[in-house]
């Protein structure tokens, strides 16, 4: 049975536009088909002080893949792109490649290694905002509300 997913890719050294497309191509191989990619958008860091801007987006899949296969996948796909360290703690740094599970079908999961959807994703606007791009009326299975619902809350809270 397959299941839909959406990961958040993001990218703030080398050629962005590069590695998020070198990034959406080893995922298509992957998991599975790549069913939409969001637009690029350039953003500041969040979390942490960088003289490099971000380049992000959201890509939506169709897997088979189980939701701990997905995460040694991406981050297999991550360390061979070029990333060396994960984020710990909150504590963020300079990466040529980020990939992040938002989303996977309606599915909650908690546990050590990973947890979906993924915890910060409504704080975001690099996340709401591609994400809203190819799945607005997609479901946040917690909050119950819609991206594009999180996303207006957002852009309400930031006025």
């Amino acid at each position: 049975m397959t299941k839909r997913l959406y990961l958040s890719l993001g990218t703030n050294l080398g050629n962005k536009r590069e590695n998020l497309t070198r990034a959406i191509e080893l995922l298509s191989l992957a998991l599975g088909k790549c069913i939409a990619v969001s637009q690029f958008i350039e953003t500041a860091p969040w979390g942490f002080d960088s003289e490099n801007s971000f380049l992000n987006c959201v890509a939506a899949f169709e897997t088979a893949l189980a939701p701990m296969q997905l995460l040694d996948m991406t981050e297999s796909i991550e360390r061979g792109l070029g990333r060396t360290q994960k984020s710990n703690n909150g504590h963020y740094r300079d990466r040529i490649i980020d990939i992040d599970i938002l989303l996977y079908g309606d599915n909650i999961i908690v546990s050590d290694r990973l947890t979906i959807p993924h915890p910060l994703m409504h704080k975001r606007d690099f996340v709401l905002e591609p994400l809203a791009d190819i799945a607005p009326d997609a479901i946040h299975p917690i909050l119950g509300k819609s991206i594009k619902e999180l996303l207006e809350e957002r852009e309400t809270r930031n006025i």
